[in-house]
């Protein structure tokens, strides 16, 4: 291999593990690993990664985008909280991360990400039904929705990322 082949590899495999890394932040860390290998299999004329592995990645990116909203929403749902607490999860958490960014060497995002969706859950629920136990129960089943959500979509990324590197490696 020569000194750019080496560089550009080493970016490759970068660029798939801030892929799985960036999960964390909820960021959609399957859409970059998939911009990834797309990348890499063009610079690469398709010659590793055709585009039947590329089918496939872009179908488990899609599965895992849908399975993180659709286990955070039924977690959220299953102890109780409304549609509208399930939006204020989302932008509460978009907005914990952005406050909780700078703290912890950047790390703080991701508690960020949780006490800002549990306190945007507990706010609307608190709101709309003036108790403060049911309100807390919501609060409490959209964080750990959101925390199962993040798992089944990091193991997606992981399954991705294991398909890329064994056949660029085979």
């Amino acid at each position: 291999m020569t000194p750019l082949e080496i560089v550009g590899v080493t970016l490759f495999i970068l660029v798939l593990m801030f892929g799985a890394f960036s999960i964390l932040f909820g960021l959609p860390g399957t859409v970059i690993i998939l911009i990834d290998a797309a990348i890499y299999a063009a610079a690469t004329g398709f010659e590793r990664i055709g585009l039947k592995i590329l089918a496939t990645l872009l179908i488990l990116s899609i599965l895992a985008e849908l399975a993180d909203f659709a286990v955070g929403m039924a977690g959220a749902v299953k102890f109780g909280a409304s549609r509208k607490a399930f939006w204020a999860s989302i932008i509460g958490g978009l907005i914990g991360v952005a406050l909780m960014a700078p703290f912890f060497l950047g790390l703080g995002a991701v508690a960020g990400g949780f006490f800002g969706g549990f306190a945007g859950v507990l706010t609307v629920e608190l709101l709309r039904r003036n108790r403060l136990k049911p309100s807390l129960r919501a609060a409490w089943g959209a964080t750990l929705g959101r925390a199962a959500g993040i798992c089944v979509k990091g193991g997606l990324a992981l399954i991705m990322i294991v398909i890329t590197l064994s056949t660029v490696y085979n």
